[in-house]
């Protein structure tokens, strides 16, 4: 199965969009950008300049674009890998404000950190990024190596990460090459599918291409210029050629043809939501009940050591005792959960025994490492306290849905 990467605003699942939307015809030299035929080289300056002002115009407001400092810069590439922006707009604000420094995520407990990560999903790049800021804070001096080459040595951290924290935060003049950029490249070039020609070889034409073109003056706001194209204008689906600042020398205008996604599997699944009242005084409603919460065991390959509501024996679910329904997505699966009202008395017989369970303070829930259907259940029943986050500014672009 290909992996599925995620860069902000764009859904498309990465298996190297561009890849998989064009094995080019590649039989000469090093690639060219073409409008209906390669573009001299001394025409790219133009190009990068239209592209670098239209993206100081049009690109969005995002929190992490109003920060220089390395970590946080850090923390969003992190954060936005396999993930859509406006998901990570609501929880980045929170882990910073929570860890606003490397140091002190490297002190932090591995359940506070995935409690922040709650509702971000691929819980390993969380553990990741905590091993990182360890080995960061007690090897090197709490400092965030400067290159995309040191930074690949880290835990969690390739060479597309490594690429954009290298050169948005430090400057170094390197590529970065995300699915986003690829269908741009792809697009620009006119590259359409190929027989014979392997994705190895046309990712690796791509990476070349990617570098050569990159503004060594601005390359980090070029890298996300190219980003932010293909994330707003240049989309997998019905691209706005219109408003496309280089689409005059563009050699597609327009899709490219594309093969078929792998069709979303579809599951059922159930989980019980039993609150009972708290035991003594409480200062405020939440916190004056409890919920009844399951730790998952650590030996699962998938979000192990997080809380979760516990799992019913039965996925039908009685309509008297029906108190939602949610469809929720983990990675290729779509699941579609119901939720049973289960009184205390009653949850031994009808849910499955699993991990270690707990009746929680609601007041304390939300500070737990809850799995993402847990922490959307609870919100959506009104269970937990939502505080309020920052906002992509309007106008300032849009997502891909």
């Amino acid at each position: 199965m290909a992996k599925v990467y995620k860069k902000w605003g764009d859904t498309t699942p990465r298996q190297s969009v561009g890849i998989a939307q064009a094995r080019a015809t590649l039989d000469s030299g090093p690639a060219n950008l073409g409008g209906g035929g390669p573009i001299p080289e001394k025409d790219w300056p133009e190009l990068r300049r239209q592209l670098l002002d239209w993206y100081a115009l049009n690109r969005r407001d995002l929190p992490w674009r109003r920060s220089t400092d390395p970590y946080a810069i850090w923390v969003s590439e992190i954060m936005l890998q396999q993930t859509r922006v406006a998901v990570v707009v609501e929880r980045y604000q929170a882990f910073l404000a929570r860890f606003p420094t490397l140091v002190s995520l490297a002190r932090a407990a591995e359940q506070q950190v995935l409690a922040l990560w709650s509702g971000l999903g691929y819980y390993r790049r969380a553990r990741m990024l905590h091993k990182a800021a360890q080995f960061i804070a007690n090897q090197q001096r709490s400092s965030l190596p400067a290159t995309a080459e040191e930074l690949r040595k880290l835990p969690g951290i390739g060479a597309y990460t490594a690429a954009a924290i290298a050169s948005i935060a430090f400057g170094e003049a390197v590529a970065v090459v995300d699915g986003n950029v690829e269908r741009v490249v792809c697009r620009l070039q006119g590259w359409q599918f190929a027989d014979g020609n392997s994705e190895a070889a046309l990712k690796r034409r791509i990476h070349e291409l990617a570098a050569r073109f990159l503004d060594p003056a601005q390359p980090g706001d070029f890298n996300q210029a190219m980003m932010e194209l293909g994330a707003t204008v240049c989309l997998p689906r019905n691209p706005q050629c219109l408003v496309c600042p280089v689409a005059a020398d563009c050699a597609t205008k327009g899709e490219h043809a594309t093969t078929l996604r792998a069709p979303m599997l579809s599951r059922e699944a159930a989980h019980a939501l039993s609150v009972r009242a708290g035991r003594g005084r409480r200062p405020n409603r939440l916190a004056g009940r409890e919920v009844l919460l399951e730790q998952r065991p650590a030996e699962l390959t998938i979000m192990p050591g997080l809380w979760q509501l516990p799992v019913l024996k039965q996925t039908a679910v009685p309509e008297p005792e029906l108190r939602m329904t949610v469809r929720h997505s983990i990675m290729q699966v779509n699941y579609y959960v119901r939720i049973r009202t289960v009184f205390e008395d009653d949850v031994e017989s009808l849910t499955v025994a699993g991990g270690k369970r707990r009746w929680v303070p609601l007041g304390e829930a939300a500070g737990m490492a809850l799995t993402g259907l847990a922490r959307k259940v609870l919100t959506r029943a009104h269970l937990l306290a939502v505080e309020p986050v920052d906002a992509i500014a309007p106008g300032a672009g849009r997502d891909v849905t």
